[in-house]
């Protein structure tokens, strides 16, 4: 397999491009806007969604399944939520097809129009709390905690493979609450287990904080987000946590009887993620040779390649990998022993290098003579020779060593390339020679963050939990601030 593809300092998209496409995780499909996510991408994801899903229900929740479809007037009821998705709804307007009478082909029946559109799934806040009104009746039946993993629709125009499809794969957590104060926790709470599993597993640091009133979902009082800087100096919006207050309890009539004997309406949140995270893998960690993948999420971890001339050396090879093999999958490593005679060795390593396996070892002749292998680490391209002697315990610790580096690198990355600005030229000037995050002033009016987004394209990432109270001055009207803001160019 050839290697050479664009660089990151040559065209950053492109480069991205052709990572998704060379590495085998996705592809373009015959539907505009959406795509096919290949074999190697979906073990990739399944990866994710297994961790997410224990770590969901080792905080009490459980899994649930709700229609794709979605009354078009379940959408009316929540005025602000409808605000916010109307430009993307796909809409299903009839229910069969028929041959064509003037000629050859299908067309579809007029006579089968529903007496109500349907909505395709862009997420399902309404479809949720129409069920949720027939589950809920008296505080004995709260909180209700569930999640669903599912696909959803909403109508991109201009796409990018995993960042940006008019279809994708999530997860969304939708759950219901007797008090303001237990759903405010919940919000918080799903918020730390995404940012403990984007820097834990996907080896990415991220920021936590609120979204601007602009940036808040739609339908939300509150949007907490963790927010990631990819190596172009944009930032992504990795996950989102929203505190839906009252409003969908309101808009579906949704009421619990309380301890006191009394009606009132269930507080409510919604948190999700998405395949967009696989995206966010790839730009964090990956270089000029392909992908780079954290081991805790990689679907390969070791691939072990024999070096040989003769079938006699091919056998004394496997001899020796087939009880290494077993020694690695007894602590929970996926390894690869790649015999397959069709392709040459150096092929290999340039796949298994564009695929971001973490380690790669080789082992001839001479290394049995040895007792040792060549061990290469996909981090930092580095080779050592290992004894056979413990092998499975340091390919273990090497895979720790691993997951901490490239966490490590990504992390002094986005030090690096956060900066303070006091002043609108300063402001400016570190967007446009310096992209990364920009902690600046604001003065907390929607007007203004609008302006700096026409005028830079920037916009507020997040306001930090942990940001520090800090009297200043907003780096575009000069009013009075008091804190500093998130501001970035952004995916």
């Amino acid at each position: 397999m050839a290697k050479s593809f664009t660089t990151r300092e040559e065209n950053y998209a492109q480069w991205y491009n052709d990572i998704v496409k060379k590495a085998d995780l996705a592809e373009n499909s015959a539907v505009r806007g959406c795509m096919v996510i290949k074999p190697y991408g979906y073990a990739i994801w399944e990866k994710m969604q297994s961790v997410l899903d224990k770590m969901f229900k080792d905080t009490g929740h459980v899994n649930a399944y709700f229609p794709l479809f979605i009354p078009k007037s379940f959408f009316s009821k929540e005025a602000s939520h409808v605000k916010g998705f109307a430009k993307e709804c796909a809409v299903i307007t009839h229910y069969r097809l028929k041959n064509n009478p003037d000629g050859d082909g299908i067309i579809v029946d007029p006579d089968a129009k529903l007496e109500e559109e349907l909505i395709v799934r862009p997420t399902s806040e309404t479809i949720i709390w129409d069920t949720y009104k027939n589950w809920i009746q008296s505080y004995r039946d709260l909180p209700v905690l569930c999640n669903q993993w599912a696909n959803v629709v909403r109508w991109e125009m201009r796409t990018r493979l995993f960042l940006r499809t008019a279809e994708f794969l999530w997860q969304e957590g939708h759950t219901a609450h007797a008090t303001r104060e237990e759903a405010i926790e919940e919000t918080r709470k799903m918020l730390h287990v995404y940012a403990d599993f984007a820097e834990n597993f996907m080896g990415i640091p991220v920021i936590k904080g609120y979204k601007s009133p602009n940036e808040r979902f739609a339908g939300a009082e509150d949007t907490y987000c963790i927010e990631a800087l990819m190596q172009d100096g944009k930032a992504l919006q990795a996950g989102t946590s929203h505190f839906l207050g009252q409003n969908f309890a309101k808009a579906f009539d949704v009421k619990f009887l309380n301890k006191e004997n009394q009606l009132e309406y269930v507080w409510a949140t919604s948190w999700g993620v998405s395949t967009r995270l696989i995206g966010a893998l790839i730009m964090t960690h990956s270089d000029d040779n392909g992908l780079v993948l954290p081991p805790k999420l990689a679907p390969l971890q070791v691939v072990i390649i024999p070096i040989y001339k003769t079938e006699e050396q091919l056998q004394a090879i496997s001899a020796v990998v087939e009880p290494l093999i077993s020694q690695l999958k007894a602590k929970n490593i996926t390894v690869k022993y790649d015999d397959d005679d069709s392709k040459r060795s150096g092929w290999k390593f340039n796949e298994y290098e564009m695929k971001g396996v973490p380690v790669r070892i080789a082992i001839g002749p001479r290394d049995l003579e040895q007792n040792r292998v060549e061990v290469a680490r996909r981090d930092t391209l580095e080779k050592v020779s290992m004894s056979m002697e413990g092998l499975p315990e340091n390919i273990q610790a090497l895979l720790d060593e691993i997951q901490q580096n490239i966490y490590q690198k990504a992390l002094k990355f986005r030090e690096e390339n956060t900066r303070k600005a006091d002043t609108w030229e300063e402001f400016v000037s570190i967007l446009d020679n310096h992209p990364g995050f920009v902690l600046a002033h604001w003065d907390g009016t929607a007007e203004t963050e609008e302006l700096i987004k026409e005028k830079t394209k920037a916009t507020i990432r997040a306001i930090p939990f942990d940001a520090p109270k800090e009297e200043g001055k907003c780096i575009l009207t000069g009013k009075p601030s008091h804190q500093r803001v998130l501001f970035a160019r952004a995916y």
